[in-house]
C-alpha cells in the first residue's frame, strides 16, 4: 500500500506562457506557447510526492473523456497508484484556464466537473489505515465532500496512527466555518495560505489566522505567505519562515507544492521546522516553470539545496 494517499482534486490545466497584457474584447494576443497540463490539490501533490521518491495513491474522479485519461496516464507515468480513480461516464473531467500575464498574479477560470462527485465513502478506509498520511487537498470544492462525512474518517485514519494533512480551495467568500470545523478538530497538519485563511477568519495577520485554526484542534497550522515565506504554529512552536532564493517564471502548483514538501518531511521523521524546510525547498523550485509540476526538485535535488541555502526562521 502506498505511504501516501492523496485524495481531492483532479483537473487539466490550460495554461499560457506569461503574455504581456490581457486582450482586449475581440482582441487577439500572442503567447510563445499554450500548455495541457496536470493540475488540482491531489494530482499535483502525489506527481511531486513521487518526484520525491514518495509511495503515493491518487483517490479522486474524472470524466470519461480525453482530459480524464490525460489526467489518469500523467500520473500512471509517474508510477503513482490510480485504481482508486473513478471515471464518470456522462460527465466532464475538471479543468482550470489558466491566464498569465507578465508582472500580474495568475487569473483562473475553472470548472468543477467530475470533482463534484468525489464523497469520503470513495476514500478506502482499507487503504487509510495502511498509509502512513492521509492527505486532503481542494477541500471545499468538492460538493459531495461532506464536513461530518470526511471528519469520522480522519478520526478513525488518526486511531489507526495515521497523519491527516487538509488543504483547502475556496470557491469564494461566504462563511466557510460551519463546513471546516468538525474537519479541523481531527486534522493533524492544515495548510492553507495567507489569502484563504483571511477569507475564512475575517483576520488579516498570519498569526491570528493560525491561532484561531490552532484553537479549533488542529495540531500544527503552516499558512503559506507566497514570497513572503511561511508562519508556522504547533505544540510550543510558533515560527515565522522566509523563503528561500529562487527564479520566479509563475506560482501555478506552489501552494501543492509546499504541500508534498511538508508530507516528504512527514514521512522521513522530520520535526515540524524540518517539515517547514522541505515544504519552502519545494515550493520554491515549482515557481520556476509555469506549470504546476515540471521544475518541482526530486530528492537528491532538494537535499542538496537544503544544504546549500538555509531557511530564514525566526520565532514570534
Amino acid at each position: 500500500m502506498p505511504d501516501c494517499l492523496s485524495v481531492g482534486l483532479l483537473v487539466a490545466d490550460h495554461l499560457c506562457a506569461p503574455i504581456a497584457r490581457l486582450p482586449k474584447s475581440g482582441e487577439l494576443v500572442l503567447a510563445d506557447h499554450l500548455l495541457l497540463n496536470i493540475g488540482g490539490c491531489a494530482s499535483n501533490a502525489a506527481m511531486d510526492l513521487a518526484r520525491v521518491g514518495v509511495d503515493v495513491g491518487v483517490v479522486g474522479c474524472v470524466g470519461d473523456d480525453v482530459f480524464g485519461r490525460f489526467v489518469i496516464e500523467t500520473l500512471e507515468g509517474r508510477g503513482i497508484d490510480v485504481r482508486t480513480i473513478r471515471r464518470l461516464p456522462g460527465v466532464g473531467t475538471s479543468g482550470t484556464l489558466i491566464v498569465n500575464v507578465a508582472g500580474e498574479d495568475r487569473r483562473f477560470i475553472h470548472a468543477i466537473g467530475a470533482n463534484a462527485h468525489i464523497t469520503a465513502a470513495d476514500i478506502p478506509l482499507e487503504q487509510v489505515r495502511q498509509a502512513k498520511v492521509l492527505y486532503v487537498g481542494g477541500y471545499l470544492l468538492m460538493p459531495g465532500m461532506k464536513a461530518d462525512a470526511l471528519a469520522s474518517l480522519f478520526r478513525q485514519a488518526r486511531a489507526a496512527g495515521v497523519t491527516t494533512v487538509l488543504d483547502i480551495v475556496l470557491p469564494g467568500a461566504g462563511d466557510h466555518w460551519p463546513e471546516l470545523a468538525p474537519v479541523l478538530a481531527e486534522t493533524d497538519v492544515f495548510l492553507p495560505n495567507d489569502d484563504e485563511a483571511a477569507l475564512i477568519t475575517g483576520l488579516e495577520d498570519p498569526c491570528r489566522q493560525a491561532e484561531r485554526f490552532h484553537s479549533a484542534g488542529v495540531r500544527t497550522v503552516a499558512i503559506t505567505c507566497g514570497g513572503r515565506g511561511t508562519v508556522l504554529l504547533s505544540e510550543g512552536l510558533r515560527v515565522k519562515a522566509g523563503a528561500y532564493p529562487t527564479s520566479y517564471v509563475g506560482a501555478t502548483g506552489a501552494g501543492d507544492a509546499f504541500d508534498a514538501g511538508y508530507i516528504a518531511g512527514l514521512l522521513a521523521g522530520g520535526d515540524p521546522l524540518r517539515c517547514l524546510e522541505w515544504g519552502s525547498a519545494l515550493g520554491a523550485s515549482c515557481v520556476r516553470s509555469i506549470g504546476a509540476t515540471e521544475s518541482v526538485f526530486t530528492r537528491q535535488e532538494a537535499e542538496a539545496f537544503m544544504r546549500a541555502n538555509r531557511l530564514p526562521i525566526e520565532r514570534w
